[in-house]
């Protein structure tokens, strides 16, 4: 079949928003923050009229309307031009025991609160979006008519209203919903929404418009290109304490007693510390060859067993292996991902059931896998404004025989951790090949597999013929882990992608790529640690391959495995599997890979 040639598409062919004039720019150019930047710090061929120009979209809100809800993914942050947006957790006033409220706000809680997909779940048909969209950004053009806004006096080329209406509050269930304890009221000139934009996970409360406002939103790859300039960047830091630090403290269970004047005594107190860095994978694939030994010795540490203790750590995003000494070695017990704590057994058995004795130092190590995010809060903080106000019941027990102790030998560790327990080379395993990192993991019982290959055949009569996953990958026992997308955690192929056309599904949190925005340019192909996803000639609606007009070679995209959303019900290759060796568990979740662990082994 005859090629068809055609021009290879490029990073600045899909601008976000295709009715943001020049002058929209112009007039963009000279509020704050972008004002106060300095046009130097970015490159010519991604100026900052250019980031402006392809990265951002003006979205025009009515009072009431969700901007985002907590617990969806997101790939935008938000600076409000004028009006006034409400950040709160969606949570009843009384942050009592119950995990699910009923009456009247039970219901508003079952609309709005967001459901993992997790593997032991019921399945249903997830409906394909704008990959960029989210409730309160599907707009369209109204003729290109200017709108001058009266607050900000900022006159817009264009009018954005909606081609279908945001999720929208009732006005008068505003009160009852926002509560004026929990929430944080954000003005024209400050940015919300930017920390799960950068560190690609769940939103950590909900947005809505206290006002008719104006919004910009400035997707993930503007945002990432607009931290070359350090004043944005402190920004960035600075908002996150103002405004969202209280927020994500209040999600902590934890936190949920403590009065609001001692909140604030730790928000001033906390420090945000990170570990590793942010594009994590490329040492990861240098450092596949070194033992495990080595592999952990490089791991950048948090926090030392037999140390003395210093206060509490919280994982803000990210991973950390919780680990101790075994002999020469490292014995891997767990890993802690977002809202995990390290630190507070000590304090509390140092402070609540054991004060008359001596400290007890760190029982474990912490280290972060790849890259973390923490907050740390100093003992002194924790000691007076937080561990009076947790309930007796939720306090962890006393630290029965430590194995460290000031003055004292070290207790050697039991090789086993007992039978309610994962095997611990299970963890190992997961640590070392980073599948820790998955929400929906593929796993293949090879006592149960007869290589009959049905599963391939399912995925490639589900994909056009071209199965998306590998059934070959790492070994542990009887169990493979195929190469197959885990639609991770922490998905690192996003982090470099040009137009956002990998993405995450904002209802579902599954990582899509959108074949109309996918240009090709095998960042996320090379970024993806596990090497899930390949590079896939284009074909025409008629079926004949496009190739590049200037170097004649093919067209190629992006693909991976989609989870076959567009089937509904299972994945293909799970319902084809007629031995029921296949598997899709959430191995980023302790509790998920328990329970899996222990049907197994039962």
């Amino acid at each position: 079949m005859v090629p068809i040639t055609v021009q290879r598409p490029d990073r600045w062919d899909h601008p976000l928003d295709p009715h943001l004039a020049a002058s929209d720019v112009k007039r963009l150019l000279a509020i704050r923050p972008f004002s106060q930047m300095d046009p130097s710090r970015f490159s010519a061929g991604a100026s900052l009229p250019d980031i402006l120009r392809h990265d951002c979209r003006l979205l025009r809100l009515r009072r009431g309307d969700v901007v985002f809800r907590e617990g969806q993914y997101g790939g935008s942050a938000y600076l409000v031009l004028s009006g006034q947006i409400a950040a709160t957790v969606l949570q009843p006033p009384d942050h009592g025991a119950s995990d699910q409220p009923r009456g009247w706000w039970g219901r508003v809680w079952r609309r709005w609160r967001r459901r993992r997909v997790g593997p032991e779940k019921e399945r249903r048909r997830y409906r394909r979006d704008d990959p960029s969209a989210t409730d309160a950004s599907k707009r369209q053009a109204d003729g290109g008519r200017a709108i001058l806004d009266p607050e900000s006096g900022i006159r817009f080329g264009t009018r954005f209203e909606s081609e279908e209406r945001p999720t929208q509050l009732f006005l008068q269930d505003i009160p009852g919903v926002i509560n004026e304890e929990g929430v944080a009221k954000i003005g024209p000139g400050e940015l919300f929404g930017e920390l799960a934009a950068v560190t690609r996970s769940p939103r950590d409360f909900s947005a809505i418009a206290l006002r008719d406002s104006w919004v910009l939103e400035i997707r993930w790859q503007g945002l990432r290109l607009l931290q070359q300039d350090p004043a944005f960047r402190e920004l960035l830091n600075e908002r996150y304490r103002a405004q969202n630090l209280a927020i994500h403290l209040r999600e902590i269970r934890l936190f949920r007693f403590v009065p609001e004047e001692q909140l604030q005594q730790i928000v001033a107190a906390t420090q945000l510390v990170s570990y590793g860095q942010l594009e994590w994978y490329a040492r990861y694939r240098r450092d596949a060859e070194r033992s495990p030994s080595e592999r952990i010795a490089a791991e950048p540490l948090i926090a030392e067993e037999g140390d003395y203790s210093t206060g509490l750590w919280i994982v803000r995003s990210g991973f950390a292996r919780l680990s101790w000494r075994q002999g020469v070695g490292h014995r891997t017990l767990a890993y802690v991902g977002k809202g995990g704590l390290f630190g507070l057994e000590e304090l509390v058995h140092q402070y609540v059931h054991a004060p008359e004795e001596p400290p007890v130092p760190l029982q474990h190590s912490l280290r972060a896998i790849g890259y973390v995010d923490t907050l740390w809060i100093p003992k002194h903080v924790v000691v007076k404004h937080l561990l009076p106000f947790i309930r007796r019941d939720e306090l962890p027990p006393p630290i029965e025989s430590p194995r460290y102790r000031f003055n004292a030998p070290l207790l050697d560790a039991p090789l086993e951790t007992g039978p309610a327990a994962i095997d611990p080379g299970l963890l190992e395993f997961l640590v070392d090949h980073r599948l820790n990192n998955g929400q929906q993991t593929m796993v293949v019982d090879l006592e149960r597999c007869t290589r009959c290959d049905d599963c391939v055949r399912a995925c490639a009569a589900t994909h056009g013929g071209a199965p998306v996953f590998e059934r070959t990958g790492p070994i542990y026992h009887q169990w493979m882990f195929p190469k197959a997308c885990m639609h991770c955690e922490d998905p690192v192929c996003m982090i470099g992608c040009p137009t956002g056309a990998i993405h995450r599904d904002t209802r579902t949190g599954l990582v899509e790529i959108n074949e109309a925005t996918c240009i090709g340019c095998r960042t996320c192909a090379q970024s993806c640690p596990y090497d899930n996803i390949r590079m896939v000639p284009v074909h025409s609606a008629a079926g004949e391959p496009l190739q590049d007009s200037t170097t004649g070679l093919p067209i190629l995209q992006a693909s991976k495995c989609d989870f076959c959303q567009d089937r509904g019900g299972a994945p293909a290759c799970y319902d084809a599997c007629p031995h029921d060796a296949l598997v899709r568990i959430d191995t980023s979740d302790m509790d998920s890979l328990k329970n899996w662990w222990h049907r197994k082994v039962a």
